[in-house]
């Protein structure tokens, strides 16, 4: 098993443990995390836990993702969503391509495997992210775009993921096929999970139990990934889009007043649960990497990752500059330096074809940059959204 029942349970207790002692401490709850990972492993007798691409993209990514959009503000969200659509197309383009022809250039790594690098670490991690600003008491409009840029960039990151992946492997696409693929991704992940959620939706209008509307949302969450997964679709689009009709489309029947109570008080846990597990697990993990082997790709590639960053924000931004939909220079900073990398671009390297050029060294760097993103701008996050004064500001 992946992550056998003992192994699980001590988690969860680490986890409750840090979660008092970060709060005491006024510390990050997903560094103290990664930090009791790391303390974890080097116990000799501790239980391993082999973190899989399964383990964290398909039982632990669902939960955190339906669970975000769930919640999310829909009128802010409809309001910006050309400023989200753009940071999450566009942006993730810019940010790749920065960082892949530097890794080419500057390292030397051939051009798919450096392809490969910068698509997978190009999306911002929406368990990071949100995890972060929420503990920083991020409000308004800068929560909802930090949110949902980083909750639907990933759809964009997996469908570039899979063009550069057949690129690599020696299975070439022409733009007719890159098309179709992104039209069948897309497309396809976004209606699948409407229909999922439909589904579930009428059912959930025939009751009025709180724990029967509970497990149709859990359904919605889960069957509506592993649902386009089987298909070749995207399953993260497939929950975000799941996560969104539930909560917004009342047509065709909706959840009861007290079961919306029991049903945010069920996906609190479940993310608290899904975020402590990937947090102590990249944690145990980090303390495994060789990071000194390979210290120079690794920091090239955070600096890389850090300019295709602001790559990604400000021309984006500078798009909207004279509209209604412009975006302060103050949101625009911490959009830049909270794109935090974390458990997707894990999973998506984890996920690379054994037989790929460099996989390891590409797992590797992987890893550093996401200990970057969590001990440096998860450490400053906090510290910075004051000085902006952002930490409690309620605007639109």
């Amino acid at each position: 098993m992946e992550l056998p029942v003992q192994a699980g349970i001590l988690l969860l207790l680490i986890a409750a443990v840090v979660a008092m002692l970060c709060r005491r401490l006024r510390l990050p709850y997903s560094v103290g995390l990664v930090i009791a990972g790391v303390l974890f492993a080097l116990f000799p007798d501790a239980p391993k836990v082999a973190l899989t691409k399964d383990l964290l993209f398909t039982t632990l990514l669902p939960p955190l993702l339906f669970e975000a959009t769930f919640f999310i503000d829909w009128k802010r969200l409809r309001r910006n969503a050309p400023v989200i659509i753009l940071l999450a197309t566009l942006g993730v383009v810019l940010s790749a391509t920065v960082t892949a022809v530097g890794m080419h250039e500057l390292i030397g790594w051939q051009w798919s495997t450096a392809l490969v690098f910068g698509v997978l670490i190009a999306a911002t991690d929406p368990v990071s992210v949100i995890a972060t600003f929420k503990e920083a008491k991020a409000q308004g409009r800068l929560l909802v775009l930090i949110e949902a840029e980083s909750l639907l960039n990933d759809g964009t990151a997996a469908v570039a993921f899979g063009v550069v992946i057949a690129l690599a492997t020696g299975h070439p696409l022409g733009s007719l096929q890159v098309a179709g693929l992104l039209l069948k991704t897309v497309g396809g992940g976004v209606l699948c999970g409407a229909v999922v959620a439909v589904a579930a939706l009428l059912l959930t209008g025939r009751t009025d139990d709180h724990l029967i509307e509970i497990t149709f949302t859990t359904v919605a969450a889960y069957g509506s990934f592993l649902l386009a997964e089987h298909w070749g679709l995207s399953g993260v689009l497939a929950t975000i889009t799941a996560g969104l009709v539930m909560s917004n489309f009342k047509p065709v029947g909706g959840i009861s007043e007290r079961g919306r109570e029991a049903v945010q008080t069920f996906w609190e846990y479940a993310a608290f649960v899904a975020n402590s597990f990937i947090f102590l697990l990249i944690g145990v993990h980090e303390a495994e990497q060789n990071f000194l082997a390979i210290w120079l790709p690794a920091g090239v590639a955070i600096a890389l990752v850090t300019l295709g960053r602001a790559a990604a924000i400000y021309p984006c931004c500078a798009f909207f500059s004279r509209s209604s939909l412009r975006v302060s220079w103050s949101h625009q900073h911490i959009l830049f330096w909270g794109g935090l990398r974390g458990a997707l671009a894990l999973a998506l390297a984890l996920g690379l074809p054994l037989d790929m050029p460099m996989r390891e060294a590409v797992i590797t760097v992987s890893f550093a940059v996401v200990a970057f993103s969590v001990f440096v701008q998860g450490l400053s996050m906090a510290p910075f959204l004051r000085k902006l004064g952002e930490g409690n500001r309620t605007n639109n």
